[in-house]
């Protein structure tokens, strides 16, 4: 038996994983992630009952109950390196056994959705709208760490994107991965469908020009222009393929779902994007408690 080091897997005095602050039993086997902090609440307050309730720096938790259904809400915080910390660190509480450090011979599937914003790179997508993501692709480097399998399809979508893009040609690496058929087929209603890219920065890694020029002045063109078959880039952010990374080279099923409250095509902004977050949440949260996810 393999048993993983104490600076590999840190745990803290109480008996939980360092940076979420959260022993095994904390953690439901449906999980929320949203970014903000002040995030999770607004997801909990919709709970029946609210057993767990834990925060370290970033990282609230806050695990309870819709009905019978017990569920956990996450906040990763801003960007695919805090995407690294919270999917190995929620795999660690369901597949490792914190006592021995070695990993558990039967391993557990979780369900890991997204509840983000995003902005939109088609002119169909409006703001205020949702969508689900069929794919993350992503612009950032983590996934370049690990040893994700593709399949046929991801391999041409990808290839067809570095060729049409010309990103790969420079110092942009980009990967690609798909959402979970198993959850995505439940959010059909209400959303848009497409490929999400998920960039490592706000500004110069979405092509927002303030103070400094851009080494890829043409990039929200080229992934508005993209087009692969039935495949389009609907919006970008900056997590989603770094969850559907490491989501699915864990084993779990992963989806990511945006509320648009910006359109760089048409240069919109929505005029209440708390309340579109509000309703992306209520309308999410009504799927999974009726679906049984």
């Amino acid at each position: 038996m393999n048993s993983i080091a104490a600076s590999e897997l840190i745990i803290n005095q109480r008996g939980a994983v360092y940076h979420l602050n959260c022993r095994p039993e904390e953690i439901a086997g449906t999980i929320i992630t949203v970014g903000d902090p002040d995030r999770v609440k607004e997801v909990s307050k919709h709970f029946d009952r609210i057993e767990h309730q834990l925060s370290h720096r970033e990282f609230v938790v806050h695990t309870g109950y819709i009905g019978d259904k017990r569920i956990s809400c996450v906040s990763t915080g801003i960007g695919p390196d805090n995407i690294d910390i919270v999917l190995n660190e929620l795999d660690a509480l369901v597949n490792i056994n914190f006592d021995t450090r070695s990993i558990n011979n039967n391993l557990v599937t979780l369900n890991i959705i997204r509840f983000g914003t995003a902005g939109a790179l088609q002119p169909e997508v409006p703001v205020d709208s949702f969508v689900a993501s069929t794919h993350g692709l992503g612009l950032d480097n983590l996934m370049h760490f690990y040893r994700p399998d593709n399949n046929e399809e991801e391999q041409q979508l990808l290839q067809a994107f570095n060729t049409h893009t010309q990103l790969n040609t420079g110092n942009v690496s980009p990967y690609i991965q798909m959402a979970s058929g198993y959850l995505l087929k439940h959010f059909t209603d209400q959303f848009h469908h497409g490929v999400t890219v998920t960039c490592p920065g706000f500004y110069g890694p979405q092509g927002r020009v303030l103070r400094l020029g851009l080494a890829y002045p043409s990039l929200v063109n080229n992934l508005t222009s993209f087009q692969f078959g039935n495949h389009h880039i609907a919006n970008f952010e900056m997590e989603t393929s770094a969850i559907y990374g490491l989501g699915k080279t864990l084993g779990h099923h992963c989806l990511s779902l945006s509320a648009i409250v910006a359109n760089r095509v048409t240069k919109e902004f929505s005029k209440n994007g708390a309340l579109a977050v509000e309703k992306l949440i209520t309308h999410g949260l009504n799927i999974i408690a009726d679906s049984n996810l």
